[in-house]
């Protein structure tokens, strides 16, 4: 999302311009609110109406648009998995590839999970198939799936980000939101991201929040840290790296404000940042823009920083005369690690041994 837009959303603009826009907003959100309603009221009163696959789905999902850090968290379920010798098959609509066969973030985990396959297509009935008949999956991961209701899920994870947790407080387009925070009660359970970056007061209210939406629905708390900096094509960088040095800093993901701050705490000092929409492919003409902007500061620039998902795009070392890395992010649980792990364990592993129902 482009900062102005954020800036409107958030009602940090305050200008007339800013008003009327977030009024019309407004009025767009109700009829969407209304479809969005309906929608699940259908599949609430029909649940048997979701088709099934015949394996175990777990859904890794959010209730707003924009980055939750999700990918970090497929990631690691998938690698819970396979170091089980669970066959998992990762599916997802595959958002912002274009003519390619794959998004930025299938890029990025085929480069740290080589072993498992990654369907992409915007019909998850048709990934899911393709993940069970051709790949003979035990197991199908959907990204990004927990609005996807078409497909019969065993579990679902929402995230909710604790830097930007609630959408603004509104549905699309006034907010971020895509349902109502009512929704959560679906959830099996919700995983709080980034809990580092919000004080523990607020941490406090979103889990207040969390408990009245979807009283009973269990809340874990985790953290997306860096782990180390990746290099094209394959090199590999301590954090000590970045740390007292100058850094440019551009990305090209849903809240690129998180991203900074992360690489503000692994003490770089920002000089300069370009934020640039979700998913954005970096044709040419951006990176030739980009470049013109990380040479206009000379020699201040030590390093340039940029996500993962941007640098399996860039595929350089260099970019403006100056060193480009990308800032590795690991998921870490920090509370109700073992709760994850039991409902995992009943709800999902325990059922790949076990068909379901073959996809009709």
């Amino acid at each position: 999302m482009r900062p102005e837009t954020r800036a409107i959303l958030s009602g940090r603009r305050k200008d007339p311009s800013a008003v009327v826009a977030r009024g019309l907003l407004w009025v767009a959100s109700l009829a969407y609110g209304i479809a969005v309603r309906l929608r699940n009221l259908r599949y609430d009163r029909r649940p048997d109406s979701a088709r099934r696959c015949g394996v175990p789905v777990l859904s890794v999902g959010n209730i707003t648009t924009g980055g939750t850090g999700k990918t970090p968290i497929v990631r690691a379920l998938a690698r819970r998995f396979r170091d089980r010798d669970v066959r998992v098959a990762i599916i997802s609509r595959g958002y912002g590839r274009g003519e390619a066969d794959v998004n930025d973030e299938a890029m990025e985990l085929h480069q740290r999970l080589p072993d498992v396959p990654h369907v992409q297509d915007p019909d998850r009935v048709a990934a899911a198939t393709i993940a069970v008949e051709e790949l003979e999956s035990q197991l199908v991961l959907m990204d990004d799936g927990f609005q996807h209701r078409r497909l019969h899920r065993d579990f679902d994870l929402v995230v909710i980000d604790a830097s930007c947790p609630f959408g603004f407080g509104h549905l699309l387009p006034r907010g971020l939101l895509r349902e109502p925070l009512a929704s959560l009660r679906r959830a099996h359970v919700v995983v709080i991201s980034r809990a580092s970056l919000v004080a523990a007061a607020e941490l406090d209210e979103i889990r207040q929040k969390i408990s009245r939406a979807a009283p009973g629905v269990p809340c874990v708390l985790s953290d997306h840290l860096p782990s180390e900096l990746f290099q094209h094509p394959g090199s590999l960088l301590p954090l000590d790296r970045i740390k007292g040095a100058p850094v440019f800093v551009f990305s090209a993901i849903g809240n690129p404000d998180a991203f900074v701050e992360t690489v503000r705490r692994c003490g770089a000092d920002v000089i300069d940042r370009r934020d640039l929409p979700d998913h954005d492919p970096l044709a040419p003409e951006t990176v030739a823009d980009l470049d013109r902007s990380i040479r206009s500061h000379g020699d201040s620039v030590e390093i340039v920083i940029c996500t993962h998902k941007d640098l399996v795009k860039l595929r350089t070392d260099r970019i403006g005369g100056r060193p480009v890395a990308a800032l590795l992010i690991d998921w870490v649980i920090t509370e109700g690690e073992a709760t994850l792990d039991s409902l995992l364990s009943e709800r999902v592993h325990a059922l790949c041994s076990t068909p379901d129902t073959p996809l009709s």
